[in-house]
This record gives C-alpha cells, structure tokens and sequence, in this order.
C-alpha cells in the first residue's frame, strides 16, 4: 500500500510475531544472515526505512522524529493485523522499538536493542549529516559507510551489497531519518520499559560504543547487556551467530502471564470499542489512573471478554443490561456501539432493550432507549 513501510514476512503465518527494525542506510537485508533461523518459530517481519530499499522517501519529511517512524511501524503492524509483537531492531531501527517500548508498552512483548543508544550524540552532527546528504546525495557518505559499520579489513559479498544498498537510498528520506536521530533523547524514559530486554553491543563500535550500551542497561529495569568482540555497529552482519544464538535465547523465555491476558485484552478490547476509543483512554492516563486502566485492560478484558462460555454477541447483551440496571449512560453509550460492532443488530438492541423494561424498570428502559436512539441511527 501507498502510506505503509515497504516490508516482508517470513515464517509460519501462525507463528509468534518479531519484528525486525533496520538500521540508518540500510535495508531490511541487513537481517538476512539470521531470518531462516527466526523465520522457523517466528513470523518475521522485516521493513525498510523511508528512502531505504523499497519504502518510498515521502514517508518522512525533513524535521521527523522517531515517533514518526514508530508510528509507521504501529501503522504496518494494525495493517497485518497484529497487536502485540516482540521487536529487534539494529541502531535507528532499535531507537525505533525503544519508543514503542515506552509508549505503547502494549504492544511491545519483547525488546533487542543491538548497537543502539538512547541519544545518538549532539543533534548538530546528525543535522550536518543531513545537510550534506540533501545537498550532495548519500554519494557523499557512501566512501566512508564500510568503516563506520565495520571492523577494519573485514568484509564479504554481504558487506559488499550492504554499501551498494547505502549508494542507492534515496537522499530525501535518509535526511529525514538523520533529523530524527538529531531530536532523539530517550534517556530519561528508560526506567519505562517493561518489555523484557536484550541490550547487544559490539566492542569496536564507534558510533553506539559500549558505554552507550551500558547506559541502555543500566536504565532498562532487569535488562541484558551482551558485548561482541571484533564487532562494529553493524554487530549482527560481522557476528552474525552470536548476535543470533542471543536473539534466540531472549525471545523464546516465556511471557509472563499478565503480559498474555494484558495483550490479549488490548486485542480484545481494541475489537470490541474501536481503535479511537482506545487510544483516547490511553492518551488520558495518568500516573493516578494508570493502575485502573491496566486492571480493566488485564481483568475485564483480558480475562473476562475472552472467555469461551459466551460470544461477544452474548456478552454485549448481558453488558447492555447491566449497565441499564445501573443507569451508567455514557457506558452504556460505548457498549450500544460496541454491540453493533459485534455484530448485534438495531432490532436485537431493541429486544434487549424491552426486556430491561420488565425487569430493570420502564424508567430504567426510558433512558436506555433515549440513549441509544441516536445511536442505532448513526451505526457502529
């Protein structure tokens, strides 16, 4: 599609979701020496930043962040239909899954940062970057790629690829992604994530050295830091078993159990009341009412909503009662629309809705019709 990230899947299609986040001036091939080993227990999706591989440049505009490039990434997941995914991402492409991790803590089961950081140096040099690539093309940098991504007299058929990649990523969206990198401070979040973490560091990387790894770590409640001898910032391209044998070992530990029902419940709850209404919920949490939000996410939506005894139609029935027993309107406002989404239709609305004024109260029915009659004539 026009709007979406260029992107791949590989693997079984009912296989456990990762997400593979590539780094500044490369493509989704950077992954290509450890996708078959993911690809057999997961289903991999790999995708390519604007201006990179095969992601149109306009995706970005000069003066994006990262949360425009996360938000491209939440876009081509709710795309693919998939709610909650575990992520790895390489420089740019961890800054990426970080964010998500801080953010949409829904969304994000498992986290690998590889030759990452939480800030990427002073903003200036990124915006030089940036000026020098809009005015003279990534020609200008594409001299000097090997040595930055790699170890000296290292190389292969892969690396070769890789720099023949950088010369051909369009010059618009490799700036828009240095303009990113130059806003990009992510230190003071760190104690937000949640996600289980693998932190991997390569020990002759000089653009995300080991220090800026341990700060990764060091701010990552229980996190792990891996570092690679004889590797550079490209780490999962010179160490490609090791970064794998790590990745594989981090993503299969099992998810905790809240972490299950806390996804499922997002899913669920997503379904059941629409994307907007769920964003808006979140967008209004605070730190009083964050705790409340995850119960309700975890308990009432996680649990309850996903039991098997009753269909979602059913349980809209018994909800709408409940509430009109209550009297509690503007819930009852949301379920009469999630109702219709679940597929119960006008009529149905109004038999439940009738059989409240026998056992609720005429008055009870009285407001509960007067609440849903502009409801049923809008739709879902």
């Amino acid at each position: 599609m026009k709007h979406l990230l260029h992107h791949r899947l590989d693997g079984p299609p009912d296989g456990p979701v990762l997400i593979l986040g590539p780094s500044l001036g490369t493509s989704l091939a950077v992954w290509d020496a450890q996708l078959p080993a993911l690809a057999r227990h997961f289903r991999v999706i790999r995708w390519d930043l604007p201006g990179h591989g095969g992601s149109p440049a306009d995706l970005l505009r000069p003066g994006a962040t990262v949360d425009d490039l996360a938000g491209l990434v939440r876009a081509l997941a709710d795309h693919l239909g998939v709610a909650r995914f575990a992520y790895a991402g390489v420089s740019l492409g961890g800054a990426v899954g970080a964010h998500l991790a801080v953010h949409h803590p829904e969304r994000v089961e498992a986290l690998a940062l590889v030759c990452s950081s939480a800030r990427f140096g002073e903003p200036t040099g990124w915006q030089r970057r940036a000026a020098l690539v809009r005015a003279q093309g990534t020609e200008a940098l594409a001299g000097t790629a090997a040595e930055r991504w790699f170890t000296p007299g290292f190389g292969n058929a892969a690396t070769a690829a890789l720099v023949a990649g950088f010369r051909a990523t369009d010059p618009a969206g490799y700036a828009a992604c240095c303009d990113a990198l130059a806003g990009y401070d992510l230190r003071a979040e760190l104690p937000r994530i949640t996600a289980p973490t693998l932190v991997i560091a390569g020990r002759d990387d000089p653009a995300t050295p080991p220090a800026h790894a341990r700060e990764l770590a060091d701010g990552i409640t229980g996190s792990t830091l891996l570092e690679l001898p004889a590797a550079s910032h490209l780490a999962l391209v010179e160490q490609p078993h090791a970064v794998l044998a790590a990745l594989r070992d981090h993503f299969a530990a099992p998810s905790h159990p809240d972490d299950l029902r806390r996804a499922a419940g997002t899913a669920v709850r997503r379904a059941v009341l629409g994307d907007d209404h769920v964003d808006r919920a979140r967008a209004r949490t605070s730190a009083f009412t964050a705790t409340f939000q995850d119960f309700l996410t975890r308990y009432a939506w996680g649990e309850i909503w996903t039991r098997p005894g009753l269909d979602r139609r059913n349980r809209s029935c018994v909800t709408l009662t409940a509430l009109v027993a209550g009297g509690h309107h503007k819930e009852l406002a949301l379920h009469i629309r999630a109702a219709l989404r679940n597929g119960l239709t006008p009529d149905e609305i109004q038999e439940v809705l009738l059989q409240t004024a026998v056992y609720c109260g005429v008055p009870a029915a009285n407001a509960a019709f007067a609440v849903a009659d502009p409801l049923i004539a809008d739709g879902p």
